[in-house]
């Protein structure tokens, strides 16, 4: 997946970075932890403006969510769960978002931002519970603001350090992506086991 983006990112610069964002903020989990580190990383080595790249996350982030946000709203469920679920989506997926958002309301899309996998689907339940669309948009703004700058930042920083980590992060990111190949396979396992209807006996 890193090698993936970083192949993306070299092709389209800040352009792609927005597109990436927004995809991931509209469902499809395209992880914004490996998006953004890999554009610092870029930044860093002066191939694209450290500024640039965290002005594409954030509006990438915004517009993404903006339009799950509004299909939520006008379509609800049978959309997410019907055509949905060829990109990934599940009924497990919308419950944790439905759980967070229940339990912490309109801070939710605020602090959804900035949480790996609840960042993707977070703006469903807002949408489904019709939060103020002006309301929505500034939360999501303010969550994706500090989340898209310090993943960019992250990656600007081993960028500056590459000769120093290069051996402990190429192991360590060998790991990593190990971990989040597995995790992904098995929460999309899980995710379409859940979708699936039960068999009455």
């Amino acid at each position: 997946m890193g090698q993936l983006i970083s192949n993306w990112v070299t092709g389209g610069g800040v352009a792609v970075v927005f597109v990436l964002m927004a995809i991931n903020s509209c469902g499809i989990p395209i992880p914004s932890e490996v998006i953004m580190p890999v554009a610092g990383v870029f930044a860093a080595s002066g191939k694209l403006n450290l500024a640039a790249v965290i002005i594409a996350g954030v509006a990438g982030n915004v517009v993404g969510a903006t339009v799950a946000y509004t299909l939520a709203r006008r379509f609800g469920r049978p959309l997410l769960l019907g055509p949905g679920r060829r990109v990934g989506i599940s009924a497990s997926h919308l419950d944790l978002a439905d759980r967070w958002f229940a339990r912490f309301g309109l801070p939710a899309v605020f602090f959804g931002r900035m949480l790996p996998v609840v960042c993707t689907y977070i703006s469903f339940p807002a949408g489904l519970a019709r939060v103020p669309p002006v309301r929505f948009v500034l939360l999501s703004l303010a969550g994706a603001i500090p989340w898209c700058t310090g993943l960019a930042f992250l990656g600007y920083a081993i960028g500056s350090n590459y000769d120093r980590v290069a051996g402990p992060i190429g192991k360590a990111a060998i790991v990593i992506a190990v971990l989040i190949v597995l995790g992904l396979l098995a929460w999309f396992i899980r995710g379409r086991r859940r979708s699936e209807p039960s068999i009455s006996r």
